[in-house]
């Protein structure tokens, strides 16, 4: 039956609830829809940019595995990423006008899925587990490796062995007196010998070294001294012609034809061992932002590949028979690979060396097949490479400098001002050498900028005229001191090299000028205190996006680079430092340096008290300061704080006291600190760090004004290296 009329429809008489009811579009979706839109018309306009943040996303990965604290978290990430790229196939599968957004998604999901699976299998595979406590111990083992430091007055060895109860195989690395050592002690001799071992050390306050993280993945379960006589049970087979052997023979055979510091720099040029130059120059070169001309990576094997490169095309273009036939950069690029492969051998084969040479062999590949050598892709390629085979490299500090300073010449030589700069034109040698000088100055600056918040990071100390001082000093290794150490060795065949000798000593005599002269100019050093991750991770996004992208995009990483230097600049200075064992603290804001328990100038906890504090000021002792009151026993002292005072007990020693006697003094201070364990009768206005507590968290960083105390066990999760004790 139809219906009569219009029917009544009520319209103002409902209240608001009324409007709940009715089903409206998400207002949100648009405004997503428009960005999702904006984000596919980027990628799309990027083309060969996007790239490089695969390896990004590959190392972010890696990263997160080493940042979140245990496997529920790694697993959950996993999955997450998974599921990401999973919705995004859903939500995208039909649709047009995505297709580089899902790509994106799908492939940066996968990358950090590679990348944290890759560093867990890893740890899993090589981790060692360290020795549960300090022990001595007789060894008999074989020799994996030995490593000569003269400067220090010792020799390394690297010890495999099997554990007494279960026979697992376990490795150790000992330090051998060098009045003990003899030519027998080398790689694949047994030996005996008793050795005080301790597990490998933790960080010894928050933001220092963590020698046990790199011990996990070096195979290391303890470090320790031989006690005694070293004796050698089976001879090492012989091996006059292994990499090793050469590589000792080449550097005391240097450091016979140049005496002091400069031998053991030509030494180090030359076979990569760097262990007799001495502390004092090496910390001149440190300063002045000369240690990369120390260690062999990227400069020097650029270098040698450079020159066998330029010298192999140049004589074979004089056989025309030859030039003909034969793609001459192809020849020279093989011939430059064999040279880099041989230098990388000669000199150990370490990380960073590999690292540069995988990077170089891409260069020459690119410079065979006619392509651009430096570009991005180019630099992505080794890192993934890199990451790939030691995926614990990412966060040391050689990984992320030496890639730093790669991707900031890339970047700076890739402007097209940069590039008109330096196009070939009609002009004088005077005007040709400035515009090189200038652009090598420029590239420097570049260079120092990018590296000092890495180098803050890590080492809490950093050259700032180390732009100037590499101006002068790369040109003078890598053209003058490089070339002539090569043909030194080439004369010595023969028994004339005696001359050219000389030769690399005065230039090398003029590199440590240069270093000690910029190293010791006022305000050569920048000092910085612990530097929170996420200001680092601010630092690096930031960076990344500035130099990876193109066009006016790029320029959104400047926000990020400009707020996480303003933290860098205010990052605040813990009040109190207390070391793992409690033995040693530093007070920082107080005085007008640093106030330590006890002077121990030059030991390694005090070294890392003062880079904490960001200061090099000689320390003052505890008992020293007009506003502490010492015993034999204990010291009290009161601190200043923006709205009221802390009062701090700290004991000296391990001496029994009175138990009434300290129950009576915990009770009237804040913060009591101790090396021993403290009766439960001991209770402070605020915090107990006796020994229980700082086996158990590690060493301390207090800041009283926000009432935080930062640990060592916070940073360290769950991962293998790490145990603190219950």
């Amino acid at each position: 039956m139809a219906t009569r009329g219009t029917p009544s429809v009520p319209m103002g008489e409902a209240g608001e609830n009324a409007r709940e009811t009715v089903l409206r579009p998400w207002r949100m979706r648009g405004a997503m829809s428009s960005f999702a839109d904006r984000c596919e018309a980027f990628l799309a306009g990027a083309e060969f940019d996007r790239g490089p943040w695969l390896a990004v996303a590959f190392a972010l990965g890696i990263g997160l595995w080493f940042y979140l604290p245990s496997p529920d978290y790694w697993t959950a990430t996993i999955f997450a990423s998974l599921a990401a790229g999973g919705l995004a196939v859903l939500r995208w599968r039909n649709r047009d006008g995505r297709d580089y957004l899902r790509a994106s998604v799908i492939a940066v999901s996968l990358a950090l899925v590679a990348g944290l699976a890759l560093v867990w299998a890893r740890s899993a595979m090589v981790g060692a587990e360290p020795i549960p406590h300090p022990r001595f111990e007789r060894i008999d083992a074989r020799i994996l490796e030995r490593e000569e430091q003269p400067a220090e007055g010792r020799t390394r060895l690297v010890l495999a062995a099997r554990e007494r109860e279960s026979g697992t195989p376990i490795a150790y690395r000992v330090n051998l007196p060098e009045e003990q050592d003899h030519a027998g002690l080398r790689e694949g001799a047994r030996v005996r010998l008793a050795a005080r071992l301790m597990p490998p050390s933790p960080p010894i306050v928050p933001g220092a070294y963590n020698f046990a993280r790199r011990a996990w993945f070096d195979g290391l379960a303890a470090t320790g001294s031989v006690v005694g006589e070293v004796e050698l049970v089976e001879a090492a087979p012989d091996a006059a012609f292994t990499i090793s052997a050469i590589q000792r023979k080449l550097s005391a055979h240097v450091r016979d034809r140049l005496d002091d510091t400069p031998g053991a720099i030509a030494a180090t040029l030359a076979s990569g061992d760097r262990g007799a130059i001495p502390e004092h120059d090496e910390e001149a070169m440190r300063d002045a932002g000369l240690t990369h001309l120390l260690s062999i990576s990227g400069l020097h094997v650029s270098a040698i590949i450079a020159a066998t490169y330029l010298l192999a095309i140049r004589l074979l273009a004089l056989w025309p028979w030859l030039a003909l036939r034969v793609r001459l950069p192809l020849v020279a690029a093989a011939a430059a690979a064999v040279a880099g492969i041989a230098y990388t051998l000669l000199t150990g084969a370490q990380v960073p060396t590999v690292r540069s040479c995988i990077g170089a062999l891409l260069v020459l590949i690119a410079l065979a097949l006619g392509r651009e050598p430096l570009s991005l892709r180019m630099v992505a390629v080794a890192a993934c490479a890199v990451l790939a085979l030691w995926p614990e490299a990412l966060i040391g500090p050689s990984f992320q400098m030496s890639f730093a300073a790669v991707i900031a010449i890339v970047s700076l030589h890739n402007v097209q001002r940069i590039r008109q700069f330096l196009a070939p034109r009609e002009e004088g040698w005077l005007r040709r050498f400035g515009r090189r000088a200038a652009i090598l100055f420029l590239t420097g600056l570049v260079i120092e900028i990018a590296l000092m918040p890495i180098v803050l990071f890590h080492f809490h100390r950093a050259g700032l005229y180390g732009a100037a001082a590499n101006l002068f000093a790369i040109p003078l290794v890598t053209f003058v001191t490089m070339p002539l150490v090569a043909l030194a060795l080439f004369l010595d065949l023969i028994g004339v090299g005696a001359p050219v000798w000389w030769l690399v000593g005065q230039s090398l005599d003029l590199l440590l000028g240069i270093a000690h002269f910029f190293a010791e100019q006022p305000g050569s050093v920048k000092l910085a205190p612990r530097i929170g991750m996420g200001t680092m991770l601010l630092y690096l996004g930031g960076a990344l996006w500035l130099a990876l992208w193109q066009g006016r995009a790029r320029m959104w990483g400047l926000a990020p680079l400009v707020l996480s230097a303003g933290l860098i600049v205010i990052a605040p200075v813990p009040d109190l430092l207390v070391t793992r064992d409690g033995g040693d603290i530093g007070i920082a804001n107080q005085a007008d340096r640093l106030l330590v328990l006890r002077q121990s100038e030059g030991g390694y906890a005090q070294q890392n008290l003062l880079e904490l504090a960001g200061t090099d000021q000689t320390p003052l002792e505890l008992a020293e300061w007009p506003r502490s009151q010492c015993s034999r026993e204990f010291c009290r002292f009161s601190l200043d704080g923006l709205e009221r005072n802390w009062e701090v007990l700290v004991a000296r020693n391990r001496d029994q006291v009175a138990e009434r006697a300290l129950a009576a003094a915990c009770a009237r201070v804040d913060i009591v600190i101790a090396a021993r364990y403290l009766p439960r009768s001991c209770r402070p206005r605020w915090l107990k760090a006796d020994r229980g507590f700082l086996a158990r968290e590690g060493g301390l960083a207090i800041h009283l004004d926000e009432l935080r105390v930062d640990t060592v066990a916070a940073d360290q999760g769950e991962h293998g290296w790490w145990r603190g004790e219950n």
